[in-house]
């Protein structure tokens, strides 16, 4: 089957920035062509990366893209001039996939591919506009379900397949392995005022007051809006937010050799991911990648992440709509650092979970999928 991906205009791929898309896009790209389906991959053109490559099997093709901007308004329009030019290159193919928000309305010609819309962000009425799109696809149930609450007519063209991890799961004994993990609470994502994070941070400086002993807080991510961030104010706010907790704060800052974050994942005991984006969470790879190294995650409580988060067995869940929030997660964090026998049988079973979304297992969901597509 032959298989074209289309990429957003602002990450690289490889993901040398980073971003959840991205990274996942690029491991089924190699498993796809691994299985013996030519796969062809468009994504931006970006520094010494050359225009033409083959990687891992899969025949890379960059063209110019964009840094992201701050304005919402500027980004679409960019992604506008990024989309046309991708659908003036798009090869023969049987399936073309695409998180591009603009590519399925520009795609006419069927010789390119069955349009195969990947929903990698919470759905705000766009794919009213895929009328010719013949799958809207997404990664958890919580946005399946708002696709079809915003956009009726397409019900039939929603599935949800979840992300793969991005590499092979390692295989361990968690049990054997915990007393050798240090007293840290992690944190690993985009450093965004939506994330969360300054409601960690101010959590931790609480509970550092009252006389938390022993335990630091690690915060891995990128900062600059080109990666997703919050800025540099907002990052300059998080550090004066520590206080007395300033010295048990480690900023790592951006991590993106996926080796290099399953070290940080395998050396904490517990991962703290505070998510408020109400509609822009779609999965939560971050959390299920700490599951994944035998690191159980403590999350809020969206939707998204209750399709292999219960709260208790695989992992814990906080109430974000609980004021004050940063009281009601500093309780939490509180009552779980005080009881690692119980934070471990949960590290032991949130492993077991993460196994079902290896990589290989899921790109064959993809490939089920595609062909499915391919002959309606």
């Amino acid at each position: 089957m032959r298989i074209t991906i289309v990429q957003g205009g602002f990450l690289p791929i490889p993901p040398l920035e980073g971003g959840a898309v991205e990274k996942v896009w690029f491991s089924l790209g190699a498993e796809f062509a691994r299985l013996g389906n030519p796969v062809k991959h468009i994504s931006r053109l970006y520094r010494d990366l050359p225009a033409k490559e083959i990687i891992n099997g899969v025949e890379h093709l960059r063209i110019k893209g964009f840094e992201a901007p701050r304005s919402r308004l500027l980004l679409w329009l960019r992604e506008f001039f990024y989309a046309r030019r991708a659908a003036a290159i798009l090869p023969p193919a049987d399936i073309l996939v695409t998180n591009s928000v603009w590519l399925p309305t520009l795609v006419r010609d069927k010789t390119r591919g069955a349009i195969y819309v990947h929903v990698g962000r919470f759905p705000k009425g766009q794919t009213k506009l895929y009328r010719r799109a013949a799958r809207l696809q997404t990664v958890s149930n919580a946005v399946a379900e708002a696709i079809k609450e915003q956009d009726p007519r397409n019900v039939a063209k929603v599935r949800t397949i979840p992300y793969p991890l991005p590499c092979p799961i390692e295989q361990f004994d968690v049990s054997r392995t915990w007393p050798a993990r240090r007293k840290s609470i992690l944190y690993v994502g985009r450093i965004h005022p939506e994330k969360g994070i300054h409601l960690l941070v101010e959590a931790f400086e609480e509970l550092v007051r009252r006389g938390l002993v022993g335990w630091r807080l690690a915060v891995v991510g990128p900062w600059k809006p080109s990666q997703g961030g919050g800025g540099q104010d907002y990052y300059d706010s998080l550090r004066r937010a520590a206080g007395k907790a300033a010295n048990r704060i480690d900023w790592i800052g951006p991590v993106f050799n996926q080796r290099e974050l399953v070290e940080h994942y395998r050396s904490a005991k517990l991962f703290v991911y505070p998510s408020l984006a109400e509609r822009g969470e779609t999965f939560g790879l971050a959390p299920l990648e700490a599951m994944a190294s035998g690191c159980p995650a403590l999350v809020s409580g969206l939707g998204c992440f209750r399709d292999f988060i219960k709260n208790g067995t695989t992992g814990f869940i906080f109430d974000h709509h609980k004021i004050p929030i940063a009281a009601t997660l500093s309780q939490r964090i509180a009552e779980l650092v005080s009881t690692e026998a119980s934070l471990l049988s949960v590290a032991v079973r949130a492993y077991r979970t993460a196994q079902a979304y290896n990589l290989p297992e899921v790109a064959e969901m993809y490939l089920k999928d595609f062909q499915r597509v391919a002959l309606c």
